[in-house]
């Protein structure tokens, strides 16, 4: 390995949005920092399972609004 090209590894705290806080290693910020996270997977839709934004004007809804009624079945 070359030397002095590699970021300082160092101790953070992070601190999620209901307030805990751990301690890992990492290269951002300086040793002691405290990184604070606006979403994290305690507060996020994705995780949580919360509400979901839809597209209503997507291409598939545009396509079921103008087909929608359409079957291919048999009478």
């Amino acid at each position: 390995m070359k030397a002095d090209i590699h970021p300082d590894y160092h101790t953070i705290k992070v601190q999620m949005t209901n307030g805990t806080v751990f301690e890992t290693r990492s290269t951002w910020g300086k040793e002691g920092d405290t990184m604070t996270l606006e979403i994290d997977p305690t507060s996020h839709p994705a995780w949580t399972g919360g509400p979901q934004r839809l597209q209503d004007g997507g291409r598939v809804a545009q396509f079921n609004k103008r087909f929608g009624g359409l079957s291919l079945k048999k009478k």
